[in-house]
């Protein structure tokens, strides 16, 4: 498979307002931006923003609720973003990290987060949702929810410590792992936050997930886990259009 990026269009299309992408290596290495700065990029809609933020693996999101100037910069730590801003892709960077995309099409608000291991089992996307309601208003049955390329459950082995926290921040942590030996198996992040997004009150219907392990397709994606080290990431974002942009 040769693609720059991968869509879902049960989860949204231009014709339901927004824009988003889950990227591939192919689609990394065409993009020029520096982290916290937004970059201004330019497309079929006229020019927009492209936003991505050191990310920490925390559960902390920065809420963008204004337009963006030359001159803003974010120098802090979040591994979530939130905003009801048309023409700004919020975008957030992986490597068998899950990216994880939200949509509001009732508030007009969309969401791009970032959720390894830690933050998946701290729930930063259940607490992102719970953000997206206390800022903007939205209602979890409005949501709409897309879990994308990451480390899939054929290779994410995963040891003690990460099985310790799995088992403190969640009664059935049984049901996300394959292959349980006692100290090691392998964990499904996407079906953790699949349970987690459900559990808030996004309807199943509303919830679409890549299936594709970025560990298994080396030409189509980076890994850190196979490749031991960071050679890249991918970039998955959204971007809210403007209403003539439709």
């Amino acid at each position: 498979m040769s693609v720059a990026v991968i869509t879902v269009p049960a989860f949204a299309s231009t014709r339901d307002g927004v824009r988003h992408f889950f990227g591939t290596r192919r689609h990394a290495r065409s993009l020029e931006f520096d982290v916290g700065v937004p970059a201004r990029q330019s497309g079929a809609q006229g020019y927009g923003w492209l936003l991505s933020v050191k990310q920490v693996h925390g559960t902390e999101a920065l809420v963008l609720d204004r337009p963006l100037t030359e001159s803003d910069q974010f120098p802090g730590g979040w591994d979530a973003l939130v905003t009801d801003q048309p023409g700004v892709t919020v975008a957030v960077r992986t490597a068998d990290c899950v990216p994880v995309l939200v949509h509001d099409p009732r508030r007009r608000v969309v969401a791009a987060i970032h959720a390894g291991w830690r933050g998946a089992v701290a729930g930063i996307v259940s607490k992102t949702l719970t953000l997206m309601a206390s800022r903007f208003g939205s209602t979890q049955s409005d949501l709409r929810v897309s879990i994308g390329p990451s480390a899939g459950p054929c290779c994410y082995e995963v040891d003690n410590p990460v099985l310790d926290q799995l088992r403190m921040g969640l009664s059935d942590w049984e049901s996300v792992v394959h292959d349980y030996r006692g100290h090691k198996a392998r964990l499904d992040l996407k079906a953790l936050i699949r349970r987690q997004v459900e559990g808030a009150g996004v309807s199943t219907s509303a919830v679409s997930a890549v299936n594709v392990c970025t560990i298994c397709h080396d030409q189509l994606f980076y890994s850190y886990r196979r490749e031991g080290r960071v050679n890249g990431t991918m970039v998955s974002g959204i971007t809210l259009l403007s209403h003539n942009s439709e």
